[in-house]
């Protein structure tokens, strides 16, 4: 797979302008899934693992990556398929995603699509709580599904969703008074993890999926003829890789538009930190955090509110 992530400086241009480039990829059937390629480190041969005693059955092993020891996980398995198996003809995908690198483990991959997040869809109506999918598109008529990886890490590594005390009083003492927080994200497990630390410092979290979900409800409330920024809300958790709008193009759309241009805009996103923090003053955003630490997203909501 040498060469299948060149050129990673002309992908970065695309984002900004609600584009996005996918990885292709199987998981020992014909169904082909994809995964964002700004996330994606590289893509290997399945080196040799070593099994861990007690690990999560969704860990295949570790293997030493670039000097690195990273965890290889079978995505397949994780999203309810059987392992894989032949590992000599699979490959890794190297990837980073909530501040932590990891490997997932699937049969083939196949090819690099450039895509308009307008055509990346939410998974069907009926899917259920249960199901894995954050997304789905089409690509030579053919569906691809996107896995929600922030549910898969969760189930493997239970993160913690409190914040300590001292946030947790300090946050009861200083938040009387405030009201809603709009939080966008197109991952369930990521709505509920930001949703539990706003209600741990006294904030009430209104919630949406995508981008364009979020820009219908804050036009609503500006139609109200009230001041979205501070009468209706304290400010706006996005995301940025969402289906339909993504959160580039979000915070973009509220700086246009004179009723909307004050709200705060924090972007919470497990994409590169690097990356994003030029591009926060290219759209305009106020602040970024990387995903994710109950902690650090309780400390910036509330200096956000003693602001």
């Amino acid at each position: 797979m040498a060469g299948v992530l060149d050129g990673v400086d002309q992908r970065t241009q695309l984002v900004g302008y609600n584009r996005l480039e996918l990885l292709l990829f199987r998981l020992g059937g014909k169904q082909r899934f994809g995964i964002n390629v700004f996330k994606v480190r590289e893509v290997i041969q399945c080196p040799p693992l070593t099994r861990l005693p007690g690990a999560n059955h969704v860990v295949r092993g570790i293997a030493s990556i670039r000097g690195r020891t990273i965890s290889v996980m079978d995505l397949g398995v994780a999203v309810g398929k059987p392992p894989l198996e032949n590992l000599n003809t699979c490959y890794v995908i190297i990837t980073e995603y909530n501040r932590v690198t990891q490997g997932f483990l699937v049969s083939s991959v196949d090819r690099i699509v450039n895509m308009n997040w307008e055509e990346i869809h939410p998974p069907p109506r009926g899917s259920g709580k249960r199901s894995y999918l954050t997304a789905v598109t089409q690509v030579d008529k053919e569906l691809v599904e996107i896995i929600d990886v922030e549910k898969v890490l969760a189930e493997v590594t239970h993160p913690t969703e409190e914040i300590s005390q001292t946030l947790a009083t300090e946050g009861t003492e200083m938040t009387k008074g405030a009201s809603e927080v709009l939080v966008v994200d197109d991952s369930s497990v990521a709505r509920k993890q930001i949703q539990r630390t706003l209600e741990q410092v006294g904030l009430v979290p209104r919630l949406a999926c995508n981008g364009r979900e979020a820009l219908t409800i804050l036009r609503e409330m500006a139609a109200t003829g009230k001041r979205v920024a501070g009468e209706c809300l304290v400010m706006v958790i996005s995301d940025i890789e969402m289906p339909e709008m993504d959160g580039y193009t979000l915070t973009t759309e509220i700086r246009r538009d004179p009723a909307l241009k004050d709200l705060y805009v924090l972007l919470h996103t497990s994409l590169s930190g690097v990356f994003n923090q030029s591009m926060i003053k290219k759209v305009g955003a106020d602040q970024f955090i990387a995903k994710f630490s109950p902690d650090d997203l309780a400390r910036a909501v509330l200096d956000r509110v003693k602001a």
